[in-house]
């Protein structure tokens, strides 16, 4: 690390638990963020900012209006462009030492998991089953740690899924089917604070994970009730009968 570099991260290295080697390892980490809307957006600006070298993002939507209230990534001014490209601008404004990759387009089957190889980490801050699906079996294939989350309403949730440990569950252990009456932010609203407090949340579990601080949310599921303030841990195990990671998947 340079002088410029060991002042900016003052604040990490001066963690014991963490120090200059944490710090070392944050810079050569490779991220990707997958949807950079309430959740993927302060993902991203705190991971930037931490130090991570190199963060793949990941969205093929155009930034609207309704986004703004939630998705602090985006400015106004950039309405009508790819949120990908939106995103990157501010976290330059952030931190303009990391290099930031965009792709403005959907992933899936074998170009998503050319990126999901050749990264350290993968945050899944996208919005439905189907993409949490298929980023869970892709990163169990190729033992990358996933770090999910999700939230609507007044309710969120976050968990850590490290495929490098044999015992840790994955997210198909959790729900093994696409929910028919999946609801989503459009049709029931969410409120910003609560989808921004996940997003922060899994940027310090990548964080964590990454540097080896800690202990991570593995094999636990976090649930937010914002509308009490109450925080709840359920343990999460590896199911035999899982479609992804069971004994006879």
């Amino acid at each position: 690390m340079n002088d410029d570099q060991l002042l900016r991260y003052a604040r990490q290295i001066l963690m014991p638990q963490f120090g200059i080697e944490g710090q070392e390892k944050l810079l050569e980490s490779h991220i990707a963020i997958i949807g950079l809307g309430g959740l993927g957006s302060p993902a991203a600006m705190y991971l930037a900012a931490a130090g991570v070298g190199e963060l793949t993002l990941v969205d093929g939507d155009e930034l609207d209006l309704t986004n703004l209230q939630r998705q602090i990534a985006h400015q106004e001014h950039n309405i009508g462009i790819n949120k990908t490209i939106s995103a990157k601008e501010t976290l330059y404004t952030l931190n303009p030492e990391p290099v930031i990759n965009c792709v403005s387009n959907q992933l899936h089957d074998e170009q998503l998991e050319a990126l999901i190889k050749k990264v350290d980490l993968v945050i899944d801050a996208t919005d439905n089953f189907d993409s949490r699906f298929e980023i869970n079996q892709i990163c169990f294939k190729h033992k990358k740690p996933l770090v999910s989350g999700a939230a609507i309403r007044l309710e969120g949730q976050l968990s850590v899924y490290d495929f490098r440990n044999e015992d840790s569950p994955c997210y198909r252990c959790l729900y093994h089917e696409v929910d028919a009456q999946t609801e989503t932010c459009s049709e029931n609203g969410i409120l910003g604070p609560v989808v921004g407090t996940i997003g922060c949340l899994q940027a310090l579990e990548a964080i964590k994970v990454i540097t080896g601080i800690g202990d991570s949310l593995q094999g636990q599921l976090m649930i937010f009730d914002a509308f009490s303030m109450d925080w709840r841990k359920m343990k999460l195990r590896k199911d035999p009968a899982c479609p992804v990671c069971g004994t006879h998947s």
